[in-house]
Formats: C-alpha cells, sequence, structure tokens
C-alpha cells in the first residue's frame, strides 16, 4: 500500500481543535498535554509558530490529517545545557492520529520516514535529535529502527513537568542505512509539500 504524504505549516486556529482531540486520546500520553482544552492548544501552537527557534507542521496522508510534527533549534529549546550540539542539529516531535476505521498497516512506518525525510531533505538537518520518555518502549523501537542511536538517559524539565528522556540522534546516514527506511521506502510516495 501507498500513502501520498505531505506537510504544511500549522495554524493555530485551523488545527487547535484536531490537534486537541489527538492529544487527549490515550495513545498520546506520553505528550503529557491530554487535559488541555483547544484554547490551551491553540495558545500552545500559536507559541510554537511564533518562536523563530522551532517550527509545528500539520502532516497529511492521501489527503487527510494524519499527524502532527515539531521540529527545534535543540541547542535553544528543551535541551539547552543537556545536549551538546552539532551545526545542522534539529530537534523533532511526532504524533501520529488516533486510528479511525481499519487498520493501515505501514501507516506509521511510512509517516516516521516522511516525517524524517522532510527534516533531512526540506529543512537541512545534518543530524535528527529526539528525546522520548524513556518508558515510551514503543517509540523507542520506532527510532531505533528509523537509525537513531541512543546516547543517554538526561533529566528533561519543560516548565509543566519532568521526565527521564533517552536522548538519540540519527543522521541522513543513519536514517538511509535503517530498516524502517528500507521497509518505508516503498510504501512512502512524497506528494507536494506547500509552505
Amino acid at each position: 500500500m501507498t500513502f501520498a504524504t505531505s506537510i504544511v505549516a500549522a495554524d493555530a486556529e485551523r488545527d487547535a481543535i484536531l490537534l486537541q482531540r489527538w492529544l487527549a486520546d490515550p495513545h498520546a500520553a506520553f505528550w503529557g498535554m491530554a487535559g488541555l482544552d483547544v484554547p490551551a492548544v491553540r495558545d500552545y501552537l500559536a507559541g510554537v509558530v511564533a518562536d523563530p527557534r522551532q517550527d509545528a507542521w500539520l502532516g497529511l496522508v492521501d489527503g487527510v490529517p494524519a499527524f502532527f510534527a515539531e521540529t527545534y533549534d535543540p541547542a535553544q529549546v528543551l535541551l539547552r545545557g543537556i545536549h551538546d550540539p552539532l551545526p545542522g542539529d534539529l530537534g523533532m516531535h511526532v504524533l501520529i492520529a488516533p486510528p479511525a476505521g481499519a487498520p493501515r498497516h505501514g501507516l506509521t512506518d511510512a509517516v516516521f520516514a516522511a516525517v524524517l525525510t522532510w527534516c533531512f531533505d526540506e529543512l537541512g538537518a545534518a543530524r535528527v535529535v529526539v528525546e522520548p520518555d524513556t518508558r515510551n518502549e514503543r517509540i523507542r523501537r520506532k527510532n531505533v529502527r528509523a537509525g537513531f542511536v541512543e546516547l543517554r538517559d538526561v533529566s528533561i524539565d519543560d516548565g509543566d513537568h519532568t521526565k527521564t528522556a533517552m536522548l538519540s540522534v540519527c543522521t541522513r546516514d543513519d536514517f538511509a542505512r535503517s530498516e524502517l527506511a528500507a521497509v518505508a521506502a516503498p510504501a512512502f510516495a512524497r506528494t507536494g509539500i506547500p509552505a
């Protein structure tokens, strides 16, 4: 099955209701934002969009909103003083929408591949940096399948809560050699990516 993906800049007014619904779903528990109402999500999104050190993105699969991603400068946001940044480092978070209807085999791999491809090809990352909660075994396994190297546990305080995270990095070459890139490539067809 092929998934046509596109990524557009997130918009706080347009996307707050949708994102609030996704964040409230139990599968998004590690985002720690399940209790936010729509105005709070709108404010959060507006803050990310307004900050020149980070960006928010809405991803579509076959023309339907299906994932949300954030990118950020890890030297300035969230990992300041925790991560030893290299030129071209780009922090990333991704949230895939809760399943609706019949499961679509390979969708999560295709979305993850699309986001990493976006980070490397469109945003010019030399290395992508992630910091999943150490208890989030599913995303940590997905990261490793995508070529991420787990470096070490770190403690991150984002102002609302503190988490123990697994600091991990992935270069373009790491991703290109990864199991996920090999599996997802046939299922991933990128469409035009509007700004």
